[in-house]
């Protein structure tokens, strides 16, 4: 048997599914709000399209531009026409391309999407060469199958690794932050997601004539992924990522020994009294709070420290989590994203070890920008009376299991 036999066998199984991936227009919703405002009629990039659910919600509910790109001219037709019909065909453009060689020029789009399809060159080789295409303030949109076990079985891993070796959230984004950018958001997609995809695609397999050209092996690969979802699924799953390049105006580093005055000195001079000066040292003398490489300088143009965040050890009822702060900036550096891009990359560093959860105490409309919100909201309380919008958690990892119950911090905090 040719490929083009077996390739054809696979397409014709999936012509006229609803999608080529597990997704859903919820999960469409929240990573579009997880990249934030957007330019009015944004100029979207959405690669490996499909049949283009995304591309029309895009066009429909954010007033996107969307070229719409995919190797097989049938999905393209297929898109064509519900754009047509949807009286979309104005908003959206496709175009036959390969994800790999993209014909377009650098800083073409405000977002570049692509759910369920980076698995084709790979989610690295994916950062690598889309941010080029990325206008100022632009953000890649990615979904990526990874572990979602701590240890997952030695046949999940047999089956993976045949087709796409797969890594963990704090893998992944330990390599965006290795290609330059910086994480604004990560979802961790739900079981319906899959179910949305396979539903139909087994359906469809289940009506497939096993006799035609190719169909025999088409069924056979389409029921073994589905019969590994359905004994393995607890083991892996789909996650999305919205990315941004760093800003590249600030240099930013876990904190040396020999920062430690300058950290000292930035922190007496960015608040009204030396205490969070005076906290950040009786933290780092904690053993226990301490978490070496969690605590991060911002460096300005002449290498002196323009900035520090500092995340320590705290538990949430049971559960270990990370507590921010103090975050400063100094006086000459503020207002000019030093403290932004601090704040993001340890945040970053927290994500790429694997941490689940970070709460903060601070003002309620500077965190929402590095995606907390009320922490009241995930059942988090404190030991102390503060107003509700100024206690904030994020969701590292975009799980779903997020600890809940009271806050204890380190004995340093006094509270």
């Amino acid at each position: 048997m040719s490929d083009n036999t077996l390739h054809d066998a696979f397409f014709t199984l999936h012509r006229g599914l609803p999608r080529q991936g597990p997704g859903s227009d919820a999960t469409s919703r929240r990573l579009l709000d997880l990249a934030g405002p957007v330019p009015v009629r944004p100029r979207v990039l959405d690669l490996g399209c499909g049949p283009g659910r995304s591309a029309l919600l895009l066009a429909a509910e954010a007033a996107a531009r969307v070229t719409a790109v995919d190797l097989h001219e049938p999905f393209l037709d297929e898109l064509r026409q519900a754009a047509d019909a949807r009286g979309l065909g104005d908003a959206v453009r496709t175009v036959r391309a390969d994800m790999g060689e993209l014909p377009f020029p650098d800083g073409s789009f405000d977002l570049v999407w692509a759910e369920s399809s980076v698995y084709s060159i790979g989610f690295d080789t994916a950062l690598r060469q889309w941010q080029r295409l990325l206008a100022p303030g632009g953000a890649l949109v990615l979904t990526e199958c990874e572990w979602t076990a701590e240890h997952p079985s030695a046949e999940a891993r047999a089956f993976w690794d045949l087709h796409y070796p797969l890594r963990t959230t704090a893998e992944n984004c330990a390599a965006a932050v290795a290609a330059g950018c910086t994480v604004r958001g990560v979802y961790r997609q739900p079981e319906s997601d899959w179910q949305e995809y396979y539903g139909p695609l087994g359906e469809r397999a289940a009506a497939a004539d096993p006799a035609a050209p190719g169909m025999d092996q088409a069924l056979a690969a389409t029921r073994a992924e589905i019969a590994m979802r359905e004994e393995h699924g607890s083991e892996y799953g789909y996650t999305g990522y919205v990315l941004r390049p760093a800003d590249a105006h600030w240099r930013t580093r876990p904190e040396r020994a020999a920062d430690i005055p300058a950290v000292r000195e930035l922190n007496a001079a960015a608040f009204p009294t030396a205490e969070e000066a005076a906290l950040v040292d009786a933290l780092r003398l904690d053993g226990e709070a301490w978490l070496p490489g969690l605590s991060y300088v911002a460096e300005a143009a002449d290498g002196t420290v323009a900035a520090h965040a500092l995340l320590t050890r705290c538990r949430v009822g049971d559960s270990p989590a990370l507590a921010l702060g103090p975050v400063a900036t100094a006086p000459d550096h503020q207002r000019r994203g030093a403290g932004q891009a601090v704040v993001r990359a340890v945040l970053d560093a927290a994500r790429a070890r694997g941490e689940r959860l970070a709460v903060v105490l601070g003002h309620p409309e500077y965190y929402p920008r590095f995606g907390f919100e009320r922490a009241s909201r995930y059942g988090i309380r404190p030991t102390f009376d503060v107003p509700d919008e100024a206690l904030m958690a994020l969701v590292l990892d975009g799980s779903r299991d997020v600890p809940g119950g009271t806050i204890r911090y380190p004995a340093a905090f006094g509270v």
